[in-house]
């Protein structure tokens, strides 16, 4: 069985994480955001917040358990041995990598051709997409270290606004109700819906588990690293929307292109706003980095796993990378890219991160249950039962505030990837084959 090799420390695990939660999309999601909930923004993103950590602190003590690089399939599988359940796990999660890599390749594109009209934006998109593979492709260790530095810069942005607004903090009402657009009040209807919204900015965190088979001690490392990221990356997220409402009205961000940008403009008049630009090329690379390679490790272990073809779980001798894996990712990211929007398609695959959140939860309470029982399982990571049942109600409650345009794309979705599975047909025994190779270790 071919098999990775453990580069990555806690430290490069969590700046992992956080660069991956972080993502480019705090940049203009804030804006929408405050256009549904006025001051009362920061609730919104209060409520993704306690969503995310339940979810969160499941995903840290199933990482655990079965550090895999097959992630949410290999986990699903344990808990309800069904190779359909995990085959669509493990292809919805894909699905969310891939349109989430091709959506900031396009924004990429937009960004870097602004910067340098002369260059094509069909050669910005080819040439991004060339060096990710590339970076992806020499090592774990180098892509870490590129990961890290745009996290830094990524990061220098966010804390930059946050500085820049501190003298406006306490100038508004942050519970002030006439702030709210649509005159209807504060319910949990309205709370719940801007939740939603802001619950994708959230989405990165259930990665880390896919890159569990290069970390280093993952017993140890996983769960420190995946909630240290998720905390480090909410108190900034909280930070940044009662700072941006604080120095610009609500209705001003809802309608703005660049409201953060923006943000700076007011509080910052003499600070050059173009340098936002450059710090948005390396959040939007970062994500695209990331995903990458978690689209990559997550073939790779489908392979192995038998849900995928063997062959898609080839080792680089020298690099120690999966290189087949990498080459089918390449591949897809240049047709998603120059395929057209797939902003509704990153959407509705957001929809299955929910559904696979939700199961995600169910297996670690299946298995704690089991604990109960095992003296064997008792030495493992464990969390309060009651924690996977609020993270299976909250994913819950955001799937029942979903657009209906959405549900209808996934479910579409859903039909193709129930078609591959019975064109690929993997069975039971071709898992079980795997677990014992796990076994014989």
């Amino acid at each position: 069985m071919s098999k990775l090799q453990r580069h990555i420390g806690l430290f490069a695990l969590t700046l992992y994480g956080i660069g991956d939660i972080l993502g480019s999309g705090i940049y203009g999601l804030i804006g929408k955001a405050a256009g549904q909930l006025g001051h009362f923004v920061w609730l919104a993103f209060l409520a993704s917040f306690l969503v995310a950590l339940m979810t969160g602190l499941c995903y840290a003590a199933l990482g655990s358990r079965f550090p895999q690089a097959a992630g949410s399939s290999f986990v699903i599988w344990k808990a309800f041995r069904s190779p359909f359940l995990a085959f669509v796990a493990g292809l919805a999660t894909l699905a969310s990598g891939l349109t989430s890599m091709s959506t900031a390749a396009r924004v990429f594109s937009g960004y870097f051709t602004s910067l340098l009209p002369i260059v094509p934006e069909a050669a910005a998109i080819v040439g991004f997409c060339l060096l990710l593979t590339f970076i992806v492709w020499i090592g774990i260790r180098e892509s870490m270290w590129a990961n890290a530095v745009m996290t830094l810069i990524e990061l220098s942005g966010l804390l930059l606004i946050i500085v820049a607004g501190l003298p406006f903090l306490g100038s508004v009402n942050l519970m002030d109700l006439s702030s709210i657009p649509s005159g209807a009040g504060l319910t949990p209807s309205l709370i719940l819906s801007g939740a939603v919204l802001t619950f994708y900015s959230f989405i990165g965190f259930e990665d880390l588990i896919n890159v569990s088979e290069e970390v280093k001690n993952p017993r140890r490392n996983l769960p420190i690293g995946l909630l240290l990221s998720l905390l480090i990356a909410s108190t900034i997220y909280m930070l940044v929307a009662v700072t941006a409402v604080s120095v610009v009205p609500p209705g001003d961000l809802a309608t703005s292109k660049q409201p953060l940008v923006d943000v700076i403009r007011i509080a910052w008049p003499w600070f050059p706003t173009h340098a936002f630009g450059f710090i948005a090329l390396f959040a939007v690379s970062n994500t695209a980095l990331l995903n990458f390679i978690m689209a990559s490790r997550l073939i790779y272990g489908l392979g192995n796993l038998g849900l995928l073809p063997k062959t898609v779980a080839k080792i680089d001798s020298r690099t120690k990378t999966p290189y087949v894996s990498i080459g089918i990712v390449a591949v897809i990211f240049l047709v998603l890219t120059f395929a057209g929007d797939v902003s509704s398609l990153a959407r509705a695959t957001s929809i299955f991160v929910l559904i696979v959140f939700m199961f995600m939860s169910a297996s670690l309470f299946h298995f704690q249950r089991l604990d109960r029982k095992n003296s064997n399982h008792r030495k493992q990571w464990r969390i309060p039962q009651f924690i996977p049942v609020l993270g299976m109600l909250g994913t819950l409650a955001m799937l029942l505030h979903a657009q209906r345009s959405d549900f209808k794309i996934a479910g579409t979705m859903l039909v193709g990837i129930i078609a591959l599975y019975f064109v690929r047909r993997p069975t039971a025994e071709q898992i079980e084959n795997f677990e014992a190779q796990l076994d014989n270790k």
